[in-house]
């Protein structure tokens, strides 16, 4: 139980976090001694250090110096903050002393700090703003969410760049530490600062789109766009930023005028990021996007989302000597992680696996990689024909979009290979149709192809605030479903730890056309993919999308909207 704070020791000077939670009895002189000096390499607030390190809680921290200090404690994440007290204490002094201004009241400014006890910054504050400071409790990162929320995204770096002038972007090294120099006002730091923030928030893409007066950075989250919180004079820093981003990807920082892509190896807290660059030359400048690629990224068959009778179906189909297993769908519907998984699964040391990509987007142990060169006159065909003298078990064709190509890929699943590939079609049923527009004979996609895997991804539902809600008419209608509907479906309400949005994360949802012998009867036929999608699902060798889709809604992992939006 916590001691209650003696007056005697406390009143009469300035009692720190450290001392006050010795004092209580909560952490030991060794272990304060211990964070002090961690704290002096990273620059953390104490609080942070301790909560990190396991040694309270930020809750029971929060708890105890309320109670004892008699202090409330204001959760800024359910509070309006008053536009009048964000004008008051500019980006710079509210990031160097970790303090979040919150109401103005005439002279008497209401401010949150994680540190109540550490007088002399209340002190400063209050010289530096001409005003009485009235604290508030709050955790050290709720204080730096809403900094980041109401001032911006590396609003103090930017506000310093423009007062003194810019730094100059130095080169950086293989796989770099974004988290290095948190503190250095330069755009060194405010690009690792946007990239940072990203991939915390699981961004898998961030974009930097240059307007007249405005720049919008957005980033995309489970593949819906958000607009970054960012500084309003941000555009007169856009050249700096773009300039930064090309010399980390090793790009020609003096070619505006053509496109330009490359990759930067990053460090974040121990994990390595791969991040592949994308430069447009456009009316008001170079528009950038970054893409996030992550090995936690990497799925196992069993982590993709796949119903059990979807996982039997594919486990089988990958254990075939030969034949194709084209996956499809849209740009950015999850194709690439799907036959990652298949490959992982099938990764032995007994097997030969080859690739041809474009580009590689993870490095798989155990697997031959290929990147293609169209400059250099390396394309899928040309790949695919040297590939196919490696001798080869496993090839995976990253996709196939030309006639030479498709003939090439089909002509190794009839020589005794087992091939996985890509197409850009909305349905498994269009899958036949588009090899067949490609000018592949009917009988090879007959002969050649096991299955067509068409698949989506859908946004999952919030487990932190998941309630559940009546369903709502016409829904039979719209997913094509028999039977009972369930009485009550489930929703996200919306909370901190999904942005408001109800949503956490995705899964996939799957359509399945395994070409059987009456599949491979009406390929032959010429018969329509409506025929062939109609027939298969008459046969009940196939659900669609939307019905797959509704097996998750009864279950409780999405949404009706989500997959009518998706479908």
């Amino acid at each position: 139980m916590a001691k209650p704070i003696k007056s005697s020791a406390t009143a009469g000077r300035r009692v720190l976090l450290g001392e006050f939670l010795v004092e209580q009895g909560l952490i030991s002189v060794a272990q304060l001694d211990d964070t002090l000096k961690e704290q002096v390499k990273t620059g953390e607030q104490l609080g942070a250090i301790l909560v990190r390190r396991g040694l309270v809680t930020e809750q029971g921290l929060m708890a105890l110096l309320s109670e004892q200090l008699n202090l409330p404690h204001v959760a800024l994440a359910e509070i309006k903050v008053q536009t009048a007290a964000i004008q008051k204490v500019p980006a710079a002094i509210a990031t160097r002393y970790q303090l979040m201004p919150i109401a103005l009241d005439g002279n008497r400014l209401r401010v949150a700090t994680a540190d109540p006890l550490n007088v002399q910054v209340l002190d400063e504050l209050k010289l530096l703003l001409g005003c009485e400071i009235a604290p508030v409790l709050s955790s050290v990162r709720e204080i730096q969410q809403a900094i980041q929320r109401y001032y911006g995204i590396g609003a103090s770096a930017v506000e310093q760049l423009l007062d003194t002038g810019l730094h100059e972007a130095a080169p950086i090294s293989f796989a770099e530490d974004l988290t290095a120099r948190p503190d250095e006002a330069s755009v060194i730091s405010f690009v690792n600062q946007l990239i940072l923030s990203a991939v915390k928030e699981r961004a898998t893409d961030l974009h930097v789109e240059p307007f007249d007066q405005l720049l919008r950075i957005r980033q995309r989250i489970d593949g819906v766009m958000y607009e970054m919180s960012v500084p309003q004079d941000l555009v007169k820093l856009h050249q700096a930023i773009v300039s930064r981003i090309k010399v980390m990807a090793q790009l020609d920082i003096a070619e505006r005028r053509l496109p330009q892509d490359g990759r930067i190896k990053v460090r974040m807290e121990n994990q390595e990021l791969d991040l592949r660059i994308s430069v447009l030359p456009s009316s008001y400048g170079e528009s950038v996007v970054i893409r996030v690629l992550s090995s936690n990224m990497l799925f196992s068959l069993e982590q993709l989302g796949l119903s059990h009778d979807h996982l039997v179906i594919l486990q089988g189909l990958i254990q075939k000597p030969h034949g194709i297993i084209f996956v499809t769908g849209p740009t950015g519907s999850g194709k690439t992680t799907t036959l990652y998984a298949c490959l992982a699964k099938l990764n032995a040391p007994t097997l030969k696996i080859l690739t041809i990509e474009d580009p590689i987007e993870y490095q798989l142990q155990g697997i031959t990689q290929l990147q293609v060169h169209p400059k250099i006159g390396f394309s899928f065909a040309a790949g695919l024909r040297s590939m196919l003298r490696h001798d080869p078990d496993i090839m995976m064709v990253g996709e196939v979009r030309d006639p030479e190509t498709a003939e090439i890929t089909i002509r190794s699943a009839l020589t005794g290979h087992l091939v996985f590939s890509t197409l850009h079609t909305n349905d498994a049923a269009g899958g036949i149709t588009r090899l067949l527009d490609m000018g592949v004979e009917p009988f090879l996609v007959a002969s050649s192809v096991l299955c067509f895997i068409a698949q989506r991804l859908v946004r999952v539902v919030c487990p932190g605030c998941a309630e559940e809600r009546p369903a709502p008419d016409g829904l039979r209608a719209q997913f094509g479903v028999q039977g009972d509907l369930p009485k009550a479906l489930r929703y996200g309400r919306g909370c901190p730890a999904c942005k408001g949005t109800g949503y956490k994360g995705r899964t996939a949802i799957y359509e399945f056309l395994t070409v059987t012998d009456a599949i491979q009867q009406l390929i032959l036929a010429h018969a329509s993919s409506h025929d062939i999608a109609r027939a298969a699902i008459s046969a009940g060798q196939m659900r669609t999308l939307r019905q797959d889709g509704w097996q998750k809604i009864v279950k409780g992992q999405t949404t009706p909207e989500e997959v009518l939006r998706v479908t």
